[in-house]
């Protein structure tokens, strides 16, 4: 799982966005629980202005940070969410 996310994480940064949006939706295809990937996931829907998609990605995260007990990236994912929430006066 490391090497999925981390090629997600090259794809992104080379803005191969739609790329790097299939390799981090096949990871959680995969393992469901990866939570780090839910943050970089909604992330990439933001900037890509799905912001429908990054709302739910950020809510799922959130579910399964707090399942595997993740409390830093449940903590980022809350962050997240709640400033999306706010930029789009939700």
């Amino acid at each position: 799982m490391f090497s999925r996310h981390a090629l997600a994480m090259e794809l992104l940064k080379l803005g191969q966005y739609d790329d790097a949006l299939e390799a981090m939706n096949s990871l959680l295809a995969v393992d469901e629980n990866h939570s780090g990937t839910y943050y970089h996931l909604g992330k990439l829907y933001e900037q890509l202005g799905d912001h429908e998609n990054a709302l739910k990605v950020y809510e799922k995260g959130i579910i399964i940070a707090g399942k595997v007990n993740a409390e830093n990236d449940c903590r980022e994912l809350k962050g997240a969410l709640s400033q999306l929430k706010d930029e789009l006066d939700v």
